[in-house]
């Protein structure tokens, strides 16, 4: 969304929410990046409600609007799996998936399902939901931030005895029982963070701007 002036400070988040909008007008930024923004496939695509809302907000006060999805999830460098995998101590030794969205390491020592959940909880400052029948060594595991847990079977056909996503539905709980590995559910905001944040600090160095990341709290 084109806004008003030239761009001196930016505002990222997840999620182009009210509350970012507004977190954005109170740190006198021009412009907010975010890895969420309004529309989705096969939704309403007229601008009623909070839709209409967010975009009057926008607009009375001259914001410019920046998103990236699924570009910023596979970024080679920038991108969310990449980034999230920097946060838990981890490499990308492989990747799987439609356009390699999808990310494994193989850990140089082996670790139990309790120390990986742990590990991960801490890193992300947010308990992960643990399901599954893992082995007693886990030795790769793989990585998809977001609603990914649908990537679960693929995950395990690139040999993870682990996977971490954000999202988990009902129907993940069996597969990860059945095949015999631990699915971790982080959060798919807790998971997403990190690309936004890079992002933003790149495009600051790069063009010498000031660069704010607010974390709007979301449980999911």
């Amino acid at each position: 969304m084109e806004g008003e002036g030239p761009i001196r400070r930016i505002v990222s988040g997840v999620t182009a929410s009210e509350a970012l909008i507004r977190a954005a007008i109170e740190r006198d930024a021009q412009a907010l990046l975010v890895h969420h923004g309004w529309f989705w496939r096969g939704e309403d695509p007229r601008l009623l409600g909070t839709r209409r809302r967010r975009v009057a907000l926008m607009m009375a006060h001259g914001l410019h609007l920046f998103a990236y999805h699924l570009p910023l999830d596979v970024h080679p460098e920038l991108g969310n799996n990449v980034q999230l995998a920097r946060v838990l101590g981890w490499s990308v030794d492989g990747r799987f998936g439609n356009e390699g969205l999808g990310c494994w390491h193989d850990l140089p020592r082996p670790t139990s399902a309790s120390a990986l959940a742990a590990r991960v909880s801490s890193r992300l400052q947010r308990r992960a939901l643990a399901v599954g029948n893992p082995p007693q060594a886990i030795r790769r595991v793989a990585w998809c931030t977001g609603a990914a847990q649908d990537m679960l079977e693929e995950a395990i056909a690139a040999g993870a005895d682990a996977f971490v996503s954000g999202e988990i539905s009902e129907r993940t709980t069996h597969l990860a029982r059945e095949a015999g590995v631990l699915y971790l559910a982080a959060g798919h905001h807790a998971t997403e963070r990190f690309g936004v944040q890079a992002l933003g600090e790149r495009l600051a160095a790069e063009f010498g701007l000031d660069h704010v990341f607010v974390d709007d709290p979301n449980p999911v």
